[in-house]
């Protein structure tokens, strides 16, 4: 049998078991779809003359799928195909027409499939014309090598708990960064670009073997000279009108100008493996609150101070003198009051008569409002609250431009991780609506992957799966609406700690990436449809009434127990009927009714109980009203009086006021974190939480030309709720 048949059935074998995996057919870590595809992507480093082969068997799948309306196979097919594409050596011309062609015929289909369609077939139309353009693009980005020193950058920012996970998984993902960057150095990087453009532009008619010879020999400012200039190429190549053979044309003259120099020996015809380095993540532990503040101003301050670097090396302006010849202006920033007398220099007989000097003063409150205009968020317009998650979930806006690249930040951990999340995100939203301009370039991408603490072995993976359902609601909901999510990321959940446990790998190659950094890589680069939740509002009003009311913000759940009261001579009164008495306290509750109509209607509630439960996240993907979920432990007498029954009583609520009739108090823990505990609570309000920015604008409104209004100005064309976004895969699949 011919050798390329041999390896098409091996190809068409492994895309069949991720499709069976899809379809659930199989379970266990060998026969996982994720898993499936981890190797599949592999084979293609082992041998690279099978790009081809399985850029064929996967659009043939996926032509296959659009035609039998197996609509779940297209979204995991399609990341697939494209991650095949960046990284193989070369692609003929046939098969990119294919794909493009393929990517326009699903732009009929609803969202997600359209969105997604849409920005393939935008980055094909590129990648026909300039072969190895997705990889040049990727890797330039991710690894910051700057073409000049304007050109923004983006950071991966990953945030490790170390109260939430354990040591060991801290250790294992700081190693594996560390060493990454290290194989993967700059200049290094800079080589893997080069050799990248020249092959997939010219295939076999060039000897890749020697060219990394040439350019490993050569020093540091020499790559970089010839770096520039496959950047060069490949802008005016994508910019001009013309066809791949020009592009290939002037690769070649470049290829040949880099190997001018160099004793050519016998000619490699072999398609040669470049490694794809992960990108460069700066792992952080999460010790501090205003961390991710912190870091952000950080980032800011640096591309600012590379703009003014950039901003020095400009060409001097041109004016005109009296006699109309040219004169160069060189622009000064002025740090002085524009008043004479406060000049260095100035005589007393000078200041008798002061004047300024002609200028402008910037007003704050407009400045603040256009760096808005041009900062808004992508978040759906107006209230969130009583809309349907599958919905209001998903982004009705463009994905954001090059010219600004995201701050992309990885959240490790569980549903308490993501509870801090959202506060710190409140608090850096809260922050920017002060001083938008501070923070204008930080697009901020949010991803998560769901991690446990150590299980034992003796632990089945039904109590395994049970335990993360309790614990990563978030996650398993994002898993429910994008399976390729479920069966690529949510299968890290038990993975992380025991991959973490397991020694080193003596024998992997030094160019390849350990497992759990790859699929993280993976994700960063095609998880980029944000799903978005609803962040809550909690304000507390305690026993003691010295104490100010406290607000926070929570995300997934608040539960709410009864505290006993203090000990006094009350409580002895009656021992021996206190001992008969059931376990529970009257509380009021007094709640607006979540109802699909977006009616208000409030409703109130005096009962006995043990505690409540107030859950976010949709536990049923048909049942995804975006409303506060509330289970109440209601206690009943029995007829004789002796015992005691208890019933769960549900009901969905926009917002929710609890208040405790008796002299016990109230304890309330956000987010399963046992570290957010309020206790000796007397009362507490729950609300969904506006966008500070929206609320600030709304303020300025209402003292200007809008009173009476419930919007105006800027308001109405932001978001009113505060969302969290979180990437997936594909968003939410209807």
């Amino acid at each position: 049998m011919d050798l390329s048949a041999t390896e098409a059935d091996m190809v068409q074998q492994k895309v069949q078991a991720i499709l069976r995996g899809l379809d659930g057919e199989h379970s266990g870590l060998h026969s996982d779809p994720g898993m499936l595809r981890w190797t599949l992507h592999k084979s293609l480093d082992r041998n690279p003359a099978i790009g081809n082969i399985m850029v064929g068997v996967l659009i043939k799948e996926l032509e296959k799928a659009e035609l039998g309306d197996n609509l779940h196979y297209i979204i995991p097919l399609l990341h697939t195909l494209m991650h095949v594409i960046t990284k193989a050596a070369y692609i003929s011309n046939e098969l990119y027409e294919r794909v493009y062609v393929f990517c326009k015929k699903i732009l009929t289909l609803p969202k997600p499939y359209c969105t997604i369609g849409l920005d393939y077939a935008q980055k094909l139309k590129t990648e026909k014309k300039v072969p190895g353009f997705s990889y040049q693009k990727m890797v330039v980005s991710e690894q910051n090598l700057k073409r000049d020193i304007t050109q923004q950058q983006g950071k991966v920012l990953l945030f490790l708990d170390p109260g939430l996970v354990s040591e060991a998984v801290c250790n294992t993902l700081l190693r594996e960064t560390q060493a990454g960057q290290m194989s993967h150095t700059p200049t290094a990087c800079m080589i893997y670009v080069i050799t990248n453009c020249i092959q997939a532009a010219l295939g076999k008619d060039c000897d890749i073997t020697l060219l990394q010879r040439v350019l490993k020999d050569q020093p540091t400012e020499e790559v970089e000279l010839r770096f520039q200039e496959i950047l060069s190429v490949v802008e005016h190549s994508e910019q001009v009108i013309g066809s791949r053979q020009r592009h290939s044309d002037r690769i070649r003259e470049l290829y040949s100008k880099i190997i001018i120099s160099a004793e050519e020996g016998v000619p490699m015809s072999k398609l040669q493996r470049i490694p794809l380095p992960s990108p460069n993540i700066s792992v952080h532990l999460w010790t501090d609150d205003d961390q991710l503040w912190k870091e952000l101003m950080l980032f800011t301050r640096e591309t600012e101070a590379a703009e003014a670097e950039a901003e020095s090396f400009k060409m001097p302006d041109l004016t005109m003198d009296t006699e109309g010849n040219e004169q160069n202006r060189i622009s000064v920033w002025s740090n002085d009051s524009g008043i004479e007398r406060d000049l260095p220099g100035v005589e007393e007989k000078e200041l008798a008569k002061l004047y300024r000097k002609p200028c402008i003063k910037k007003r704050g409150a407009e400045l603040d409002s256009a760096v808005l205009l041009q900062n808004l968020t992508k978040a759906p317009r107006g209230s969130r609250t009583v809309t349907l998650q599958r919905l209001s979930g998903q982004s009705t806006e463009l994905s954001t431009g090059p010219d600004k690249l995201p701050t992309r930040v990885v959240i490790l951990g569980d549903d308490r991780a993501l509870g801090r999340l959202a506060k710190a995100y409140y608090s850096f939203r809260k922050r920017e609506a002060r001083r938008p301009h501070r923070t204008l370039k930080a697009n901020l991408q949010f991803y998560c992957i769901p991690v446990q603490g150590e299980q034992t072995d003796t632990s089945s993976d039904t109590e395994n799966s049970s335990s993360m359902s309790d614990t990563c609601e978030l996650s398993t909901y994002l898993g429910q609406v994008d399976p390729w999510y479920d069966r690529n990321i949510n299968t890290l959940c038990n993975m992380i700690a025991k991959l973490t446990l397991m020694p080193p790998c003596l024998t992997r190659d030094s160019m390849s990436d350990p497992f759990i950094l790859d699929v993280t890589s993976y994700y960063l680069r095609f998880g980029l449809q944000p799903v978005y939740f609803q962040i809550y509002n909690l304000k507390v009003h305690f026993r003691d009434m010295t104490l100010e009311p406290v607000e926070d913000v929570f995300l997934t759940e608040l539960k709410v127990e009864m505290q006993d009261c203090t000990f006094t001579k009350l409580n002895t009164l009656n021992k021996k009927k206190a001992v008969m008495d059931f376990r529970g306290a009257g509380i009021q509750v007094h709640y607006t009714k979540a109802l699909a109509s977006n009616r208000e209607k409030e409703g109130s509630l005096v009962l006995r109980t043990s505690g409540a439960t107030i859950k976010t996240i949709p536990n049923k993907e048909t049942e995804d009203l975006v409303c506060l979920n509330v289970y109440i432990d209601e206690m009943t007498k029995s007829s004789s009086g002796r015992s005691a029954s208890c019933k769960v009583n549900g009901l969905k609520a926009s917002s929710i006021q609890m208040r405790s009739l008796e002299l016990r108090t109230l304890s309330l823990q956000l987010d399963k974190d046992s570290r957010r505990i309020y206790t000796n609570v007397s009362s507490f309000e729950v609300s969904p939480c506006l966008e500070p920015g929206y609320s600030l604008q709304k303020m300025r409104a209402s003292r200007a030309h809008w009173e009476g209004k419930e919007d105006g100005g800027l308001s109405i064309y932001m978001t009113k709720s505060l969302l969290l976004p979180i990437n997936t895969f594909a968003g939410i699949i209807q």
